[in-house]
């Protein structure tokens, strides 16, 4: 499974340890990875992601999985968050219609 986020695409960076003799040796930056429940209120049902935690502030300050997953752009989302964004616009399109 790869280290990245669901939501934000948040990955590894990699970088160098440097010692205090200026030594430099290759390393690796990891996101800060959680396995969550979140829950979407237009579609009612639960999804469990693989997010970081800043993703996860973000969404709480959004206003939930939905209104996250509505402002963000495609391109960042994994292809499972793209197919739950779909879902949702679509439902909440229906919505807005009835």
């Amino acid at each position: 499974m790869s280290r990245v986020c669901e939501l934000t695409g948040k990955a590894v960076l990699t970088g160098n340890n440097v010692s205090h003799a200026n030594n430099k040796t290759k390393r690796r930056f990891l996101p800060n990875l959680c396995q969550v429940t979140l829950i979407s209120d237009a579609l009612n049902q639960r999804y469990r992601l693989r997010v970081s935690a800043a993703a996860l502030r973000s969404v709480e300050h959004r206003g939930g999985l939905d209104a996250f997953l509505i402002k963000a752009s495609e391109n960042e989302l994994s292809m499972r968050a793209r197919l739950l964004r779909r879902q949702i616009v679509k439902k909440t399109a229906e919505a807005a219609a009835a």
